[in-house]
């Protein structure tokens, strides 16, 4: 452009008739258009050369960016078809970068949250959005389901705003979604753990708007389930005014990260209008980037007996040192058993109540350790309860047991109830521990007495019609489930008194009953300790052989009536001879139900009257026969 420049000058300044100064200066202003010319060419061509390299070095940051990322890139086009993807991305789902980029998102998503995002899109698409994240699981090459985090933006033509395609990053979150559904599956079993021991739990969430309480909980104050929801401040207004202010403040030391939990003893009022104690015990599980409380979780326990128990112990502690000797009086006194130890576990004080529960005498158990004295288990697992040593400073707390058992030297047992609550000193130290327990022995026999009613009569003692039929019912259906050949099924007797009758009519009810436990004495005499008799009612009886063959059961049968027809009773001064007629049919896989069991044993005993009554009638498949020479009468007559 320059050398164009001069060589025009040359051509045209000679033609032009200008004076010497004119022509030096026109040749001066070309030199000099020439040179600007050829700085703007330079500095044209460096701009070019620059933004070059920058796109290139852009090109090559992005490059390594994406191959180097430790987490999941793709460029995705609008269709969904993986135009580009870097190893990472390719190695989360295990697939080559070769295999990757053949397939689509559509393809590796997985069914069940294909239409996670796809709102998200369509607002791309009508622009929109330009970004976009969402959580969403794929499909490893394996079929392995994968959580994932997928975050990118849309890429736009500069003119027209029209979306090219997608750069996307996905990051591996299936660890974090496994461990919130273990959270969530141990959340779930501590609340069932709580709900089982009896503590109310509570549950207080900002997303949902307030604070929720376990139905547990609600009964323990009176009030239904869903009353108490809802305002997370409530439950500070129904806390006693002397105890609002420090667990006000345990509250707020939580809240401000001060304390691990937040515990507190406090006093509730009841819906009736009483006050109860309450143990409550939470933490904080969730907070924002701001350190502000999400989400807590807690337990409440109605601790109104321990408080109490507590208080005796404090006023009584508050009294010793003048009034220790009346203390001493107030314990040999009162009814329930009580021990008391030092620090050391030895013991040191034993009421008269406890030396006769453990049978050790209080001169023997003084100075000796808590177990060589009192030794106590728990009634279904039979390990020990121990009894749990306080460290220095920490906050003392009762225990309670209603199924513990006390062994004494002798073996001997005792079913005990216990509380065992820890002494603690003016300066907080640990002093020993308070046992008192009270023998519940008569409460659990009771128990066990009243189970035994149930299933036996109460005249006889034999099992009664109601645990009979359970027992026989049990054998029909074990008999299904091994359909035992016939040498190995059992037999069922139908037994109903002759001339029992006369008896209550002459002798009156007394005279009755007082036959009704010698019959019963009479046929569980002949029977082997395996077999089961029971009174159906009335002068009718029952009998399950539990093992045996048809002869085998006829001989005991026979045995039965002659044990009946020999015995000797008399009422008042008179002589009374009575007998008895039995049915007897088998009890096997093809036997029918229970009533038809009985049924057909009773139609059998009813044809043993009908041929004269003292005989065996047997009934198998429903027949009837009797053990006598001549033939019984049919069914159909005997009926």
């Amino acid at each position: 452009m320059a050398g164009l420049a001069a060589a025009a000058a040359s051509i045209v300044l000679p033609r032009l008739d200008l004076g010497a100064e004119a022509l030096g200066l026109c040749l001066r202003v070309s030199f000099a258009l020439a040179a600007g010319a050829l700085l703007l060419a330079a500095l044209f061509i460096t701009r070019i050369s620059d933004d070059r390299r920058q796109i290139a070095e852009s090109e090559q940051r992005f490059r390594r960016a994406m191959e180097d990322s430790a987490i999941g890139i793709a460029i995705v086009s609008l269709d969904g078809r993986i135009l580009q993807a870097n190893p990472a991305f390719a190695a989360m789902l295990g697939y080559s970068r070769e295999e990757i980029e053949a397939l689509t998102f559509f393809q590796l998503t997985h069914p069940d949250d294909l239409q996670i995002g796809r709102e998200t899109m369509e607002s791309m698409r009508a622009g929109t959005v330009n970004a976009f994240q969402f959580e969403k699981r794929y499909l490893k090459k394996d079929g392995t389901p994968i959580w994932a985090h997928l975050a990118g933006s849309v890429i736009r033509d500069e003119k027209s705003d029209r979306p090219l395609y997608l750069v996307s990053q996905i990051e591996d979150i299936d660890a974090r979604k496994q461990a919130e559904a273990r959270i969530a599956e141990a959340e779930t079993r501590w609340n069932f753990a709580l709900a089982g021991a009896g503590q109310g739990v509570w549950d207080f969430d900002m997303r949902k708007g307030g604070t929720t309480y376990s139905s547990t909980w609600v009964k323990m104050l009176g009030y239904g389930d869903g009353e108490l929801d809802g305002d997370p401040d409530r439950w500070l207004t129904m806390i006693h005014p002397d105890d609002r202010a420090a667990v006000a403040e345990a509250d707020r030391a939580h809240l401000d990260g001060k304390t691990e939990f937040f515990e507190a003893e406090f006093r509730m009022r009841h819906k009736d209008g009483r006050w109860i104690w309450i143990l409550d015990r939470g933490k904080a599980i969730e907070r924002d980037a701001d350190g502000q409380l999400i989400r807590a979780i807690g337990s409440l326990t109605d601790i109104t007996r321990r408080k109490q128990a507590e208080e005796r112990l404090i006023v009584s502690a508050a009294m010793l040192a003048d009034e220790k000797e009346r203390l001493r009086v107030t314990l040999q006194s009162i009814g329930d058993a009580v021990i008391c130890t030092d620090a050391a576990n030895r013991v040191t004080f034993m009421n008269p109540v406890a030396e006769k529960l453990t049978s050790v005498s209080s001169d023997e158990a003084l100075g000796k350790t808590l177990s060589h004295v009192y030794w106590a288990v728990d009634e279904e697992t039979g390990h020990r309860i121990g009894m749990t040593r306080l460290v220095t400073g920490e906050e003392a707390r009762s225990d309670q047991n209603s199924r513990a058992v006390l062994i004494r030297h002798d073996d001997t047992r005792c079913s005990i109830r216990q509380i065992v609550s820890p002494i603690i000193n003016e300066r907080n130290e640990f002093g020993g521990l308070v046992i008192v327990f009270q023998d519940f022995t008569d409460a659990r026999a009771l128990q066990r007495q009243l189970a035994h009613a149930a299933a036996h009569d109460a005249l006889t003692g034999l099992a009664n019609r109601s645990s009979f039929i359970r027992a026989m019912e049990g054998l029909v259906d074990q008999a299904r489930k091994d359909d035992a050949a016939v040498g190995g099924r059992h037999q069922f007797m139908y037994i109903d008194l002759d001339h029992f009758k006369l008896v209550n009519d002459t002798g009156g009810h007394a005279a009755g009953d007082a036959l009704l436990k010698r019959v019963a004495e009479a046929v569980r005499g002949v029977l082997g300790p395996k077999d089961i008799v029971a009174r159906l009612g009335g002068d009718e009886f029952a009998v399950i052989l539990k093992s045996g063959s048809t002869s085998g059961a006829r001989i005991a049968a026979r045995s039965i009536i002659d044990a009946i027809a020999g015995l000797n009773f008399s009422w008042d001064g008179r002589s009374h001879a009575i007998g008895a007629s039995i049915g007897l049919t088998a009890i096997c896989a093809n036997c029918g139900e229970v009533d038809e069991i009985i049924a057909r044993a009773d139609a059998a005993c009813y044809a043993a009257k009908a041929a004269g009554r003292g005989c065996v009638s047997v009934a198998p498949d429903g027949k009837i026969s009797d053990d006598r020479s001549e033939p019984a009468e049919p069914l159909a007559a005997a009926s």
